[in-house]
């Protein structure tokens, strides 16, 4: 175990409508091999005890979207995993796209698509990412709950979060 372990904060935002999730498959990424996500990034300095403010600036950076386009935004998940001497932890929140709103589906990020539902897990993504999709496909969609989540090699454990 390394005796320095640095943290490195992310957040990332699916959108949905009529049974389809907008995901980008990124590409250039400083993390993770190309491979399919929600639109998000990394932390800035002003931003790391504020991480609904950080997934808005990437949501508009990446894709030129404004949280008044969304509707039900909610933080849903929050998760860690330990991976090359850093916690990652991500911030996951997930939103409707109001049936009036477009979106530009053209990035410098990557290739962006709105994905079927039924396909979602089909895809090549990050670990954590696809524990925790796995998690709100078969579970999560269905509650207004926040999760959290720590991966291991065989999975990620959950706990729901509740103030008390």
């Amino acid at each position: 175990m390394c005796n320095e372990i640095i943290l490195r904060n992310m957040t990332a935002i699916y959108i949905s409508r009529a049974g389809e999730m907008l995901m980008l498959y990124r590409i250039g990424s400083r993390v993770v091999e190309p491979s399919w996500c929600g639109i998000g990034g990394h932390f800035e300095q002003e931003e790391l005890n504020d991480p609904r403010t950080c997934m808005l600036r990437e949501l508009e950076e990446e894709i030129g979207l404004r949280e008044g386009a969304l509707e039900n935004l909610q933080l849903r998940y929050v998760t860690l995993r330990l991976k090359n001497g850093e916690i990652r932890q991500n911030y996951y929140y997930f939103a409707d796209l109001k049936p009036e709103e477009e979106v530009n589906l053209i990035s410098d990020e990557g290739r962006v698509e709105w994905i079927p539902y039924d396909r979602v897990l089909d895809r090549k993504m990050p670990l954590t990412a696809k524990f925790m999709l796995e998690h709100y496909m078969n579970m999560g969609r269905f509650t207004d709950a926040l999760y959290s989540g720590t991966t291991t090699e065989s999975g990620m454990a959950f706990t729901e979060l509740r103030d008390f």
